[in-house]
């Protein structure tokens, strides 16, 4: 599918000539920083020194002094405290991180994951149940309940209190629970919108070891962990999650908890891990677990201590990720044979697709798929326990969740945000919500928004990218959501060799410009451009830049995003 190229607005030359001479680096790293809103000296040195210290204090998020006192009165009375959380990466990251924490303080501690097939997705009236059955007298819940007022209810009638810490969208009301831990909350003022789930459970441990005049390592040290949830859970990795995912990856990279390191040793990358490394390597196989099985042996590998069984329990988890693919792929297979076999499907601007003996566990995989495919809002469904479940996938710059709110009356549950959304519904409805999401979206989405797009950053010449150039652009990550790692133009580039074929659909291509270096350049999934190139043509190339690290040696090397031939 052909994509647009598009430029980056234009940003004011004085600001960036400005920020360009005061950090002496090149003009063109300067422009993205000023398009990025980083426009004087101040605010560059705090995006390029990110401070442990800038982390904002705990207790200006609401009710977290309600939640901490809650928590004294649990400890000093031996309570019983459930760390209940969702089974996803960023549920099972944070309840090993409130889990782990906590039980440095009492031994009358579990926690509880939902399973994702016979409980669904968030606070689930099982768990409640299990909580009352086995004294349970405080559940804290991590990455969900934000919406759970009737569960909450039911939880209360039991004498059971709950602490919400949950970083979804609010509804018109707020749980009764003895406290609610969203920085989304309209009537919260903590300065940070974009915490994880998992992000939400460290500034709680944050807020109780700061009160109790703890060591900061009490809490730092699962900072792995958060970064493992901002990475998987596509949070924006801006302002506080920039910080934490700084620091997260430091750890990572070289003293990850036991869990990860047994995890990252059978997944064949033990070192030199970006984001985008964890998103492909590490969240896969910790979500493997809850897909396949249940989200609790991940749980319980995250929590594996040194001399334990956690290579034993990795391996485990690793080989439900290679089942997890057979899934995916099977399935894959199958939705792409209806939508071609139908006519109607293709000519629609969404797609909706239902099979009932469809993995519950890989439909969200295949609706990425499935969108990346054909660019258009897509929904997935199953049968799954006598309902129907279904993902959602958008595309960039449509909400999603609003376009299912208007289909609420179809829909048993719904949740999620604009680019992503879960639901469970009854089969009779199926064919109604597949007309009536079509309706909404085809009402409101652009044919620009149905066409995939490349942002560019900055046109440059080849020969810009040298040493230099890629210390101060590697200094710009971690990236990822709203601070992406930066794409480049470069025009008139010629092919130093042939192109070699790679793989499925890959190129392997070398380019140059006259009086630049050659570049190593890796093209994926535009196998197609192999004939197209020829030696003397000049063509265009949108990239990001990247180290290549192989037995030791590194080299930089452009992965292309886009090809026109000129």
């Amino acid at each position: 599918m052909e994509k647009r190229w598009v430029p980056t607005s234009i940003c004011n030359d004085d600001t960036v000539k400005k920020i360009a001479e005061q950090l002496n680096i090149d003009r063109s790293l300067a422009q993205i920083l000023v398009q990025r809103n980083i426009c004087d000296f101040d605010q560059a040195k705090y995006f390029f020194r990110p401070e442990l210290a800038h982390l904002h204090d705990p207790f200006l998020m609401k009710d977290m002094d309600k939640a901490i006192h809650r928590i004294e009165k649990a400890l000093s009375e031996h309570e019983k405290i459930l760390i209940y959380g969702d089974y996803d990466v960023d549920g099972t990251t944070s309840v090993a991180l409130a889990y782990s924490f906590f039980s440095q303080l009492t031994k009358n501690i579990e926690y509880y994951i939902p399973d994702r097939y016979l409980e669904g997705y968030g606070i689930s009236t099982a768990g409640i149940d299990y909580a009352n059955d086995n004294g349970f007298s405080l559940i804290i819940a991590l990455d969900c309940g934000i919406k759970s007022l009737d569960k909450v209810d039911y939880a209360n009638s039991f004498g059971i209190d709950f602490i919400i810490c949950d970083h979804h969208l609010p509804g018109d009301e707020i749980p009764k629970a003895v406290a609610v831990l969203d920085p989304k909350r309209l009537d919260c003022e903590y300065p940070f919108k974009e915490l994880a789930g998992c992000g939400i459970g460290f500034k709680l441990a944050q807020a109780y070891a700061q009160k109790h005049a703890m060591p900061s390592e009490t809490y730092l040290q699962y900072l792995d962990l958060v970064m493992v949830s901002i990475a998987a859970d596509i949070v924006p990795v801006v302002g506080e999650n920039r910080i934490l995912a700084y620091y997260g990856l430091k750890k990572l990279n070289t003293n990850p908890c036991e869990g990860l390191r047994a995890l990252m040793e059978v997944s064949g990358k033990t070192e030199n891990y970006t984001i985008t490394d964890v998103v492909f390597t590490l969240g896969p196989r910790i979500n493997a677990a809850g897909r396949i099985d249940h989200a609790k042996h991940a749980v319980a590998m995250l929590l594996c201590q040194v001399d334990s069984n956690s290579l034993e329990q990795s391996e485990s988890i690793n080989l439900k990720n290679t089942e997890r693919k057979t899934y995916d792929q099977d399935i894959t297979r199958e939705a792409l044979a209806l939508i071609g076999d139908s006519d109607i499907l293709i000519n629609r601007k969404t797609t909706v697709v239902f099979n009932e003996n469809w993995h519950k566990g890989v439909i969200g995989i295949v609706a990425s798929r499935l969108t990346e495919k054909y660019y258009r809002p897509t929904i997935v469904l199953t049968k799954s326990n006598g309902q129907v479940a279904g993902s959602c996938r958008s595309v960039v710059g449509f909400d999603l969740y609003e376009a299912l709110s208007g289909c609420a009356h179809l829909l048993d549950q719904y949740g999620g945000h604009k680019f992503a959304a879960g639901l469970t519904m009854q089969e009779h409805n199926v064919e109604a919500l597949a007309d009536k999401f079509e309706e909404i979206v085809s009402a409101s989405i652009t044919e620009e928004l149905l066409t995939p797009m490349i942002k560019i950053d900055a046109e440059i010449e080849l020969a810009q990218i040298d040493g230099k150039f890629f210390r101060v652009l590697s200094q710009m990550g971690p990236f990822g959501p709203e601070n992406l790692s930066p794409v480049f133009l470069s025009n008139k580039v010629y092919l130093d060799r042939a192109p070699m074929a790679v793989g499925a659909n890959h190129l392997k291509i070398n380019i140059k410009q006259q009086n630049s270096p050659t570049f190593e350049c890796i093209a994926f999934g535009l196998g197609e451009f192999q004939n197209l190139l020829q030696p003397k043509v000049p063509f265009s190339v949108c990239y990001t830049i990247e180290e290549n690290v192989w037995r030791e040696k590194r080299r930089l090397q452009l992965n292309i995003k886009g090809i026109k031939v000129n």
